[in-house]
Order: C-alpha cells, then sequence, then structure tokens
C-alpha cells in the first residue's frame, strides 16, 4: 500500500508519525526497548501531546532478529498467529558504547542510535545487510480513521529481492507492489494461491513479516530504494534472517517456522488424474491405467478429482455410488496394480451433501456476525466453510478421512483455501481478516495430521495448491489453474522457483496444462520439464492427459522421462532429505546456488534440481533453448559432451532431451530399477563421477525410504590419483570414471572401459579404492 506524494509528502489525508528522537534504550535481560518520540524534543514541554512509538529488539533463534513496533499497546490482539519454533535461551549479547547499542545474535546484529535521530543497521559478521532510518518506520492514521503500521529497510544498489510466496509475476520482485492475500487466480494473474510474508535478498538475508493477514509490500515501487511493507492496526513485528549463504538464510528462516516434512519415495513417480470435469467410472479408470501397462509407462499414483463424490454434494467423503458402486474393491484392485491412491477434497461443504445439517446442527461451519450458517453459490451450491478454530469439527472432518484411508486411500488432493470471507465469526474468535491467509494453515495442518497417524511419519503426503508461511511442514504443493501454452508453462516455473525462495521445499504443476487441452509439442515439452521436477502430475480440466490421446510420440517421450526420473531416484531422494534438513528446494532457482555470479540472479527458465543438476526447460515449438552455465566444466548427462561454463549456450533439442548438466566435482548416485520411484536404492547403484578437479571432492549418501543414511561414497583427488572412501556398503554397487576411458592402474577394485567411461567394481567389503589416472 502506498502512503506517499513523491519522496518528501505523504497522501492528502494521511498522517504519518514516524520515529524521529530517541528518548531512552532500555535493557530487559536479552532484549532492548527503545522508546523514540514522533518529533524533536527540545524542552520538557515537548513531550506533552506528543506521540511516542515502542522498539522491542529480540532474539527468537541464533542469527534471527525479532523488531517490534508499537503506538498504543492496549488494543486487544486477537489471534491467529504464525507457529514459531522460539528458542528461549538464545543467547544474546549487548554492548553499549558512545551514541550506539548493538544487539547480537549468532553472527547477526543490529546496530540502533542510542542518542539522535532514530536509525538501525543490521549485519551479518561485518557485512552490512540493511537498514532503517527515522523515515522509515511509521504509524499512519487516515481521515478515515484506517490505521496502518509501516516499514521501510534499505534497498541496495545491484540487490535483487525474491519470494513472497508463489507468484507468477517477474522473478525479481523489484519495482513490484505484492499484496499477502491468497486468491484463486489462476498462473496467468499477479494474484496468487500460495502468500508469503517472507522476502529473500541477493545480499544475503532474509525479511519474515509476522503477520497472518494482509501485508502489503512495495519492493522498490513506492521509494525507489526501500522496501516497504505495511499492515493494518497499531503495531508491526518483523525479523531480519541472517546466514552465511542463502541457503543458510532459508535454513534459519524455516527453522523459525517450520521445516518440510520428508514426502514418501513412492510420491516421486509419475501420477496420472481422472481430470477436473470429464466422466469416468471404474471401467474409464482401467481403461488408463491398463493403457499405460501395455505401453509399459510406468505408473505409480492415480488420482481421483472431484467427481469420485456426487456432483452437489462435495464435499461428502462419499463415492458417487452410481459410478464406483464397489468403492473397496476397486481400490484393493487398483492397489494390486502396483499404485497408490489419492482422492480430491476441500473444506467446503455443499448444502445438498448430507453432512452440511450435521456440520449447522453441531455448529462445525464457519458463521455470520449474525451466528447463520455463512454461505455462497460458489463453486458448489449453499456451500458452508468448515471451522477449524473449533477442535470439535476439525476431529469430525478427520474422522471422514480416516475412513477413507481404512479403505485403502493413501493421500489426498486439498484444494482450494484460498477464497475465505472476511465477514464472520469462527468458534475460538479469531480475527477474521487474519484468517483469510492462516486457514489454509489449519486446513492443511488438519489433514496432514491424520495421514502422519494413520499411515506413518515419513508416509505422509498432500497434493495441496493454498499455503501461508508455516505451510512448508505439509509438503507437497502444486502450482494450480495454468493455460496448455509455452507462456503458462513459464509463468508456472517461475512461481515454483518464488516459492522454492520462500521455505518450501517441494513443488508440481499440471503437466501440459490445467486449462484446455495442449497439442502434441506443449505436452511433450511439459513432459520433460514435469518430469525433472519435485514431483510429476498429469492432470486437466475438461480431457484427459494419457499420452496416447497426444500421439504416439508422447507416448515414447512419456516413457523415457519417467524411466530417467526413477533411476535417479537415489540422487532425488538425497536431495529431498537435504530438503527437509535445511528447508531449501530440491528445484532451486540458481541465485541460491550461484549468488556469486551475478548473471544468475535473474534466471527463471532454468534451475538445479538438487545440487548436481542443471535443466532448461524448452519454452516454443522450435526445440530451442538458451540457458546460462555458471563456471566450471559440467557434462551433458544425455551425451556426455562437455560444456564450458561461465557464458551463455544455445541449442537445439528433439523430444528426448534437453539441457540436463552435471555440476562439475559431482557424484552423482544412479539406480538400477527404472520401473518405480520406491525400491532398494543401495542395491545395485551405480555412482557416476563427473570432472573431478584436482584438490577437489564429492560425495553421495544412499538413504533407505525411512529415509535413513545406509551407504556413503566419497571421492578425492590428488593430482592423477583419485581415491574413493566407502562406508555401510553392503550390496553390490559399481563406480564410473565419466568421460575418462584410460587409467594408470586400479587398486582395490576390478575395471572395464565402458560407453559412459572406467565402470569399477569395488571387491566384497573394500572400504577404499584408488585409481590412477
Amino acid at each position: 500500500m502506498k502512503f506517499s506524494n513523491g519522496y518528501w509528502m505523504a497522501k492528502e489525508g494521511y498522517t504519518v508519525l514516524n520515529p524521529v528522537d530517541v528518548r531512552e534504550v532500555e535493557q530487559n535481560g536479552s532484549s532492548l526497548t527503545v522508546y523514540a518520540a514522533a518529533r524533536r524534543i527540545q524542552r520538557k514541554g515537548d513531550t506533552l501531546n506528543g506521540a511516542l512509538l515502542t522498539c522491542e529488539i529480540s532474539s527468537p533463534i541464533a542469527d534471527v532478529i525479532r523488531v517490534r513496533w508499537t503506538h498504543h499497546a492496549g488494543k486487544q490482539t486477537k489471534g491467529p498467529a504464525f507457529e514459531l519454533f522460539e528458542n528461549p535461551l538464545t543467547p544474546v549479547t549487548i554492548d553499549e558504547s558512545g551514541n550506539q547499542v548493538t544487539l547480537k545474535s549468532g553472527n547477526l546484529s543490529v546496530k540502533i542510535n542510542k542518542q539522535e535521530t532514530w536509525g538501525t543497521e543490521f549485519f551479518y559478521e561485518e557485512k552490512r545487510l540493511t537498514g532503517s532510518n527515522s523515515k522509515g518506520a511509521g504509524h499512519i492514521t487516515t481521515d478515515n480513521k484506517d490505521v496502518y503500521f509501516r516499514e521501510q529497510l534499505d534497498l541496495g544498489v545491484g540487490e535483487h529481492i525474491y519470494g513472497l510466496g508463489e507468484r507468477f509475476t517477474p522473478f525479481v520482485k523489484n519495482g513490484q507492489a505484492v499484496d499477502i492475500w491468497n486468491e484463486d487466480g489462476g498462473t496467468s494473474s499477479e494474484q496468487a494461491y500460495k502468500n508469503v510474508p517472507f522476502y529473500l535478498s541477493s545480499k544475503g538475508y532474509g525479511v519474515f513479516v509476522n503477520h497472518p493477514e494482509h501485508v502489503s509490500f512495495e519492493v522498490g515501487s513506492e521509494v525507489v530504494s526501500k522496501v516497504q511493507f505495511s499492515v493494518p492496526g497499531e503495531n508491526m513485528e518483523y525479523f531480519i534472517v541472517g546466514g552465511q549463504t542463502l541457503k543458510d538464510v532459508l535454513n534459519n528462516y524455516t527453522k523459525l517456522t517450520g521445516k518440510p516434512a520428508l514426502p514418501p519415495a513412492w510420491s516421486f513417480g509419475l501420477w496420472l488424474t481422472t481430470s477436473f470435469t470429464t466422466n469416468y467410472d471404474e471401467a474409464t479408470v482401467n481403461s488408463f491405467i491398463d493403457g499405460m501397462i501395455e505401453r509399459d509407462l510406468p505408473l505409480h499414483v492415480f488420482h481421483f478429482d472431484c467427481f469420485w463424490m456426487k456432483e452437489y454434494q462435495w464435499t461428502n467423503f462419499e463415492w458417487d455410488a452410481d459410478m464406483f458402486p464397489d468403492p473397496v474393491g476397486m481400490l484393493k484392485r487398483l492397489k494390486d496394480k502396483g499404485l497408490k491412491i489419492c482422492v480430491w477434497i476441500n473444506s467446503y461443504i455443499g448444502q445438498k451433501s448430507p453432512l452440511f445439517k450435521e456440520g449447522m446442527e453441531q455448529g462445525y461451519l464457519v458463521k455470520t456476525l449474525e451466528d447463520d450458517v455463512w454461505q455462497w453459490d460458489l463453486w458448489q451450491a449453499g456451500m458452508g466453510l468448515v471451522d477449524f478454530t473449533n477442535p470439535a469439527a476439525t476431529e469430525w472432518y478427520k474422522g471422514h478421512l480416516r475412513r477413507l484411508i481404512d479403505m485403502g486411500v493413501d493421500c489426498f488432493k486439498t484444494d482450494f483455501g484460498e477464497r475465505i470471507p472476511t465477514n464472520v465469526k469462527y468458534h475460538d474468535g479469531s480475527d477474521p481478516l487474519k484468517m483469510h491467509n492462516y486457514y489454509t494453515f489449519l486446513y492443511n495442518k488438519a489433514v496432514f495430521e491424520v495421514l502422519e497417524e494413520k499411515l506413518g511419519k515419513n508416509e505422509a503426503m498432500l497434493f495441496a495448491r493454498s499455503a501461508t508461511a508455516g505451510g512448508q511442514q505439509f509438503p507437497v504443493h502444486w502450482g494450480g489453474d495454468c493455460s496448455a501454452n509455452y507462456d503458462s508453462m513459464a509463468e508456472s516455473l517461475r512461481g515454483g522457483l518464488s516459492l522454492g525462495l520462500s521455505g518450501f521445499g517441494f513443488w508440481s504443476h499440471d503437466i501440459s496444462g490445467f486449462e484446455k487441452t495442449a497439442p502434441p509439442d506443449i505436452y511433450k515439452r511439459w513432459v520433460a520439464f514435469g518430469l525433472l521436477s519435485s514431483h510429476s502430475r498429469l492432470h486437466g480440466n475438461e480431457s484427459y492427459r494419457v499420452p496416447w490421446l497426444f500421439d504416439e510420440e508422447a507416448v515414447d517421450v512419456l516413457r523415457h522421462f519417467t524411466k530417467l526420473k526413477s533411476t535417479l531416484m537415489p540422487y532425488l531422494f538425497e536431495s529431498a532429505i537435504q530438503s527437509t534438513e535445511m528447508g531449501i528446494p530440491m528445484m532451486r532457482a540458481m541465485v541460491l546456488d550461484y549468488a556469486a555470479d551475478p548473471s544468475t540472479h535473474h534466471l527463471d527458465t532454468q534451475y538445479m534440481l538438487g545440487d548436481n543438476l542443471l535443466v532448461a526447460p524448452i519454452f516454443n515449438d522450435r526445440g530451442q533453448v538458451m540457458y546460462y552455465v555458471p563456471e566450471g566444466r559440467w557434462t551433458d548427462f544425455f551425451g556426455g559432451q562437455i560444456v564450458e561454463g561461465g557464458k551463455w549456450h544455445e541449442e537445439t533439442h528433439g523430444y528426448m532431451t534437453l539441457p540436463l548438466l552435471v555440476k562439475p566435482n559431482s557424484l552423482l548416485a544412479i539406480g538400477a530399477n527404472d520401473q518405480k520411484p520406491d525400491y532398494d536404492y543401495a542395491d545395485g547403484v551405480s555412482l557416476h563421477l563427473f570432472e573431478l578437479q584436482d584438490g577437489a571432492s564429492a560425495a553421495a549418501n544412499l538413504y533407505s525410504l525411512q529415509g535413513e543414511l545406509e551407504m556413503t561414497v566419497k571421492a578425492v583427488r590428488r593430482d592423477e590419483e583419485v581415491s574413493f572412501f566407502m562406508q555401510g556398503a553392503k550390496k553390490p554397487y559399481t563406480i564410473v570414471l565419466r568421460g575418462i576411458h584410460e587409467v594408470a592402474g586400479v587398486d582395490g577394485a576390478e575395471w572395464i572401459d565402458s560407453a559412459n567411461g572406467i565402470v569399477l567394481t569395488p571387491g566384497t567389503g573394500k572400504t577404499h579404492v584408488v585409481v590412477k589416472l
């Protein structure tokens, strides 16, 4: 929201109070409280009839500093509030010297002017990150009695801002006005399903505005050298998040707001859905699945979208008996084919559903201000909204999910959760303005908890559309309603990269687009992108997405990339575990790994998949692609050619390839199974070593399906000798020296040459192999 008329003046009808004169700084244990007058105080009489703004500074965890501004503290504050994982014993040091007082947490510090005009500066070690001055923070009132609090933090020359949730607008947020307000707007608009009041700076810090309600950001779009954010009300709280690298910043942010859970290994396979408004019954479903089997197309999850339930009755959690007279038997028959099952749900109850009357009578539905059930006809006729602030309503909702899990359902697509009204009342008295964005957190948390309860830890996963801060704890999220064209394919990737820089580890999208039906060309290009994503789902609106409906080559392309992803699963599952431990995305914007290379700062049509793979999808019908490669000798995964980094490359590809490059100094674990994602990764694994430079090392970790470390291999090069160190190796495996076809000698392994390079087979029980080049 904008409050200024140019740089010097406020808008007409707006009054701004800034912290001008620091009057006192109090130390309260490990926190500071600063009192700043909203005008210059020259004598005692100046303290009368004026405002005093209070700033409290503390640290919830190491390397994170909280700033809380207050004007009038007496107003009652209603929930909800974001769940934060704070450590009250966080070590903090406070130092007063001259006109400054410094509070330090870990390597992050804030310096505050103590006896002069208000000003703060934030540092990580000795590096200045950002700061604010006496024109930054401000309490604002309007002639209409509206009240806001705002802050303005410095935006440096060449500094780029990312994140703020899954946003489909330009990837770099500089110059944009962003409203944190969940909406169902599709991928072609400035609205977003997943709004997160957190941004990441290329200078190496993050800012989290701790307000679930409407937060407005002006990223260099009001004062061009500032990031401004504002919220309604008498106070504002935000956190500065530091770290040695951008990955460390995300690690610290997700320590505060929650780490992503580990999705089950099976969820990384290929998903096929009934699509949205199509007609289908068990025979239709079987025609898809059997068609996949007949064409040697590995399929791992089948999803039933809306019409598994009877029309007008969403959500009633009951199979449409006309289409599915034997749901328990059907699910068993599908699971006997090796499939996992997902079904579509949402948190709305149509009036025709038998559950509507029950929910109304028991007080389980959100109410109007007059204590009636809130209803409208948008989406479902007369629908109500489950009130997840009511523990009994949440348990009621969970009970229906438990029944479905007992039938054989493995996961749920938690659709919607964005169109949440604000003129309503909640069971626990929550502020409806704050609940608008926060509702999705309670909704997805309830569903995730049931899955974890019934299926166990690391077996729970969702396919969720809406989210806010903290929602990363309940993966997976998908990009929402995209169109079947290249523009929408690109905007979907932008949104996913933006979400990844907002603390979300796992993300997917509707392969070939949701709206309309893609031509075969787009389907095949999107398949390559989709199978080189965290999660991979074929889904559409009014038409089916099985490949033979496009053309026969689409069948070949889907088979090729589905099998490729299965063989990459040892590497991908290691990357997934890293995401849960550090809060970093599997699909990463290039800037996250290469912030020191300014050429990566704007890149939004390519990404890193885990630490070691660079992917550049193709967004046109000519097969042409231009992409940037950071410094080093990278290797084309498909052809084995060396691709020199530090420059742009332009290529033309058929449908079976795209730029998929392996970073130098990589040890890439490639599995022995191309039929499914959940298998014994250590059994028969092939560890491919790429361009190990002198003095460098590379490592790979092999995990069980339960996320337990089973095997570690490390390669170290000294001059013309490469040493491999193995721990936990109990099953057959090989090591491939990619691109190397001659060696002077090998100690500890048998070896042969192959098309990819020398293949080493270590002896039984060997923990050390040496190769002389």
